[in-house]
């Protein structure tokens, strides 16, 4: 190839608008020439093609090779449109050498160039504590890139109006009304830079999957197929992960649900390459608790209450810096607060008044030990009104509170049977007695014996039978008794 030849060839390579033309250039090598061999035009041309300085090899014409050149950057350049590419090697020479015999092989040399011929792309790094994590085609899109991962965590108006302040930072800030918040700062943890490389062109990001490789420390997201005798726990354990974790990789799934064969599952362990750390303020009303107090009142009966006053809330107003961590509060601090209105306590009047025919409102177990043997409620097709209580240490039956006597005989089913009336809306009943020890108008205290435990009336044991009423209506016993 003539010089002018390489030169066209260097310009259509510009043309194409690659960033550094591959240098391909013909070296002048003068061969002696016998006077007969050159009259009898005998002589032919070889050329011997170096790569970076390195002999790939000898054809017998130069466009073999620069055909070869002329494909590879037509096909790069379809394959990697708007990508700022370069050419590796950058220095193709070709030496030609006038000799009687030739001696070329075309197609080893072409396959050796071939083997050498590679795009490069050039790119902007990321670079996060001195190590590239993620590659874009620029600056411009490594500075969108990192300011898209903030907005994951600010608003734009937000990050905007912190620009702007950081513009003037000698300008006082106006003071935060209740409600209103505002960002102070936001900033990496993670020491990050920009480097230039080059590297392979499927390597470069768009910005959006740079962001996504910031943001979860992968652009794979694994998954996992459910196996016989699988459990979540028994996943989240497998792939590293904690139970909150693989929750939050697969919100559509509760922590006991039950897992069905080659059901997928989530496993991508996703950890940020880059933290956002967020400090604002914040101004706000907040409730302040009102107090409950209770106060003795000896006109009323013990057991009785009443609301003297009724609590209020109070209202102060708390200005806080709050910090936070890729969106996750870390640190929350007070800077003042300024109170609006104090609470006003609760207070509860509590009746100490003692009557000894007035129960307190709270029974104690009315037998000396035992189990319950029978609760309220169906029971051989009927209702069971109250609970059995069996195999006492000592059979006395006992007063549950303070009252009257109302009735003390036997009563058919009932056999032998006492009901107290506790003169607050309670009453209660004792049945199956053996021997009653208290007779109708008498007044007793809590804990007082009234009769022997027994077996009287429909009874299949020694037992007692408990029931109480409240205002007339039946009641379970287990919500009254201590």
């Amino acid at each position: 190839m003539e010089k002018g030849t390489s030169m066209n060839f260097i310009q259509s390579i510009s043309n194409k608008r690659l960033i550094k033309k591959i240098a391909i250039s013909t070296v002048a090598f003068t061969t002696l020439i016998i006077g007969s061999a050159v009259a009898d035009n005998q002589i032919s041309t070889d050329y011997h093609v170096y790569v970076n300085g390195e002999r790939m090899g000898t054809v017998d014409n130069e466009q073999v090779i620069t055909s070869l050149i002329d494909e590879k950057i037509s096909k790069f350049e379809e394959q990697y449109k708007g990508k700022d590419l370069e050419f590796v090697p950058d220095d193709i020479v070709f030496v030609p050498e006038h000799v009687f015999r030739s001696n070329v092989n075309n197609t080893e040399t072409i396959e050796k160039v071939e083997s050498e011929l590679q795009i490069v792309a050039k790119a902007s790094a990321i670079v996060v504590d001195g190590e590239p994590v993620a590659y874009v085609k620029s600056q411009e899109d490594a500075d969108e890139a990192i300011k898209q991962y903030k907005l994951k965590y600010v608003s734009e108006e937000d990050l905007t109006d912190l620009e702007a302040r950081e513009k003037t930072p000698d300008t006082e800030l106006p003071e935060l009304k209740v409600g209103e918040s505002r960002i102070l700062d936001v900033s990496i943890t993670e020491k990050v830079s920009f480097s230039d490389e080059k590297i392979n062109p499927t390597d470069v990001l768009s910005v959006k999957e740079a962001v996504k490789l910031l943001e979860k420390g992968t652009l794979e997201e694994k998954k996992y197929k459910v196996q016989p005798g699988d459990v979540l726990g028994s996943i989240a354990v497998d792939h590293d992960l904690t139970m909150k974790e693989i929750l939050k990789l697969n919100p559509k799934i509760s922590e006991d649900e039950l897992l069905q064969i080659d059901q997928e599952i989530h496993v991508t362990a996703f950890k940020p390459l880059l933290t956002v750390l967020v400090n604002m303020e914040q101004s706000k009303s907040v409730e302040i608790d009102y107090t409950i107090k209770t106060e003795e009142d000896s006109s009323m009966f013990k057991g009785d209450q009443k609301v003297k006053q009724e609590g209020k809330e109070g209202e102060k107003i708390v200005t806080s810096s709050i910090t936070k961590s890729n969106g996750a509060t870390v640190e929350t601090k007070q800077l003042s607060e300024e109170i609006i209105s104090e609470p006003v306590d609760k207070i509860v009047l509590k009746g100490t008044k003692v009557v000894p025919s007035r129960g307190t409102g709270q029974l104690t177990w009315p037998a000396v030990g035992g189990y319950i043997s029978s609760h309220v409620g169906y029971r051989w097709g009927q209702m069971h009104k109250g609970i059995d209580i069996a195999r006492p240490s000592d059979r006395t039956i006992k007063a549950a509170d303070n009252g009257t006597v109302v009735s003390a005989g036997y009563d058919g089913g009932y056999g032998n049977k006492v009901v107290i009336n506790h003169n607050n809306g309670l009453r209660t009943v004792y049945a199956h007695l053996s021997s009653i020890s208290v007779s109708v108008g008498q007044t007793v205290s809590q804990g007082q014996k009234i009769g022997v435990m027994g077996s009287t009336g429909n009874s299949t044991g020694v037992h007692l039978h408990f029931e109480v009423y409240k205002n007339g209506n039946l009641q379970n016993p287990m919500d009254y008794l201590k």
